[in-house]
């Protein structure tokens, strides 16, 4: 076990990595803060020592990182403080597994060849990210590749290698930096590496991988503002619709987007003639709504959205549902839960089709996402190259004044480098904001205002690499080092 001081330490550099994200968006502090790690794990007498510094790294930077877990499930939730904070203690650990995985194999891999580490932590920590994605449905958050989005050089392999390329990137260059801190001897030929690093990826920020589409389009993204605890409230239920329905006759824009489950009610349960006013108000402009609501279909409950307007209606129904936030996984065992513990609305829901294709609206193809979806880049090429942008809808009041909502939406500028798309959000309390190709946020709602952000948005066309080739790239890469490192660890 290593001593309590460097416990507290690694403990500290896991918080402080966290600054690199949104809306702190300090991307050196997590390099730096990860060659202190690197640093730890290379004094490690063996690859126990490794495994408890990265777990408990792990906790420092988990722990800080999604702290907002606990707001949504006592706030909001209902849960006891001491059942949602133990929840909360226990997703954090289950989540610190992978650093402490990645210094136990990282020790034993570079035993006899300790410089080998330096290229076999960044491999190990991008491939565990990338099981985390999936694992259990998957919980990608705080990936480190989104420390650097948008502003940071590596942001521009991000089109070639996607999230996990550039996680693996971000701990190289600080393997890097240790290593010129470290060797003298080797200042020279490490310093070269880290200057090609950064003017690399500079350079291909400057790439345009994609071409626009159209001229631009005017979009109004609405936010409503709606206080999560008194969102179902029946007695709150018409003053609701009658908000959105007053923001959208306000609005002559070819694109208006609500946020995920704006209508608190079964879109079959929204008065006609309340679809066909906003139907008419948006032909006459020949434009379309975008309108989140939960719906009923063969007996099957879906978070949806749907189109009204100029083109016939269309509907999106979320495919990628949060467990226990949508659905509740293996039921028979975990529905007390729900029974004793949680007041949680919405917890039962459908999945729906991985293949359903962009909606042919406003002129545009736009490849839907609701709330937590964007999060799978994998995901959201399966709408590509054939959409022309992205549009996000979702509700991060279940979070409260946490960094969830900001944290997310650097997320959704990870996707727009990705695909080469414009992101639109519209969300209930923020981050509502137009996001342009490159990742940069180009308008932002004040969070926690009633509004309706407008402004133009542009289409795009053509394939990124990541859209053509998705993870495998960053895969075989990874797979290719590995590889290689192994047979120079055999000679």
């Amino acid at each position: 076990m290593p001593s309590l001081k460097k416990l507290l330490i690694v403990l500290l550099l896991g918080a402080l990595a966290v600054a690199g994200y949104a809306p702190f968006y300090l991307y050196p502090i997590t390099v730096a803060a990860l060659a202190g790690l690197l640093y730890y794990w290379n004094s490690a007498e063996n690859a126990r020592q490794a495994a408890w510094l990265g777990f408990v790294f792990g906790l420092g930077f988990f722990g800080a990182g999604v702290y907002w877990i606990y707001i949504s499930l006592h706030d909001f939730g209902g849960m006891p403080w001491w059942m949602a904070g133990f929840s909360t203690f226990v997703l954090c650990a289950f989540l610190s597994l992978f650093p402490a995985a990645v210094g136990w194999l990282a020790k034993r891999f570079s035993t006899s060849k300790p410089w080998l580490s330096i290229f076999a932590v960044p491999v190990l920590w991008a491939l565990s990210e990338w099981v985390r994605s999936w694992i259990f449905t998957g919980f990608p958050w705080l990936a480190v590749g989104y420390s650097q989005v948008p502003f940071s050089p590596l942001a521009g392999f991000i089109p070639i290698l996607g999230i996990y390329g550039v996680s693996l990137l971000t701990v190289l260059a600080a393997g890097l930096l240790l290593c010129w801190a470290q060797d003298k001897s080797k200042r020279l030929i490490v310093g070269l590496l880290i200057v090609g690093l950064w003017i690399g990826g500079s350079l291909l920020k400057l790439m345009e991988w994609t071409k626009p589409y159209n001229s631009p389009f005017s979009v109004a993204l609405v936010q409503g503002n709606i206080a999560q605890d008194m969102k179902w409230d029946p007695e709150e239920a018409q003053r609701t619709i009658d908000f959105y329905f007053a923001q959208i006759k306000k609005s002559q824009a070819d694109l208006i987007v609500l946020p995920e489950t704006a209508l608190p009610m079964l879109i079959s349960q929204v008065p006609d003639e309340y679809l066909r006013e906003i139907t008419k108000h948006a032909s006459q402009h020949q434009g379309d709504v975008l309108i989140g609501a939960v719906e009923l279909a063969e007996d099957r409950y879906y978070n949806s959205m749907l189109s009204f307007g100029s083109s016939p209606t269309q509907i999106y129904r979320k495919s990628h549902l949060v467990p226990f936030g949508e659905f509740i996984p293996l039921k028979g065992i975990f529905g007390w839960i729900y029974r004793d513990w949680l007041n949680i609305p919405l917890t039962d829901l459908s999945r729906g089709g991985i293949d359903q294709q962009p909606l042919h609206i406003a002129g545009q193809r736009v490849a839907v996402n609701i709330c937590y979806e964007d999060v799978f880049g994998e995901e959201i090429i399966r709408q590509l190259p054939a959409a022309t942008i992205l549009v996000n809808a979702s509700n991060d009041a279940w979070y409260g004044e946490s960094y969830a909502a900001h944290q997310h939406m650097q997320i959704s500028q990870a996707r727009a480098l990705e695909t080469g798309r414009m992101m639109l959000r519209a969300t209930n309390t923020g981050a509502t904001a137009i996001i342009d190709h490159k990742g940069y946020v180009v308008e932002e709602a004040p969070h926690f205002t009633t509004l309706t952000l407008t402004g133009k948005a542009q289409g795009f066309y053509g394939s990124t690499p990541y859209i053509k080739f998705g993870n495998w790239l960053f895969l075989a890469f990874s797979a290719a080092v590995l590889a290689l490192l192994w047979g120079w660890k055999k000679k």
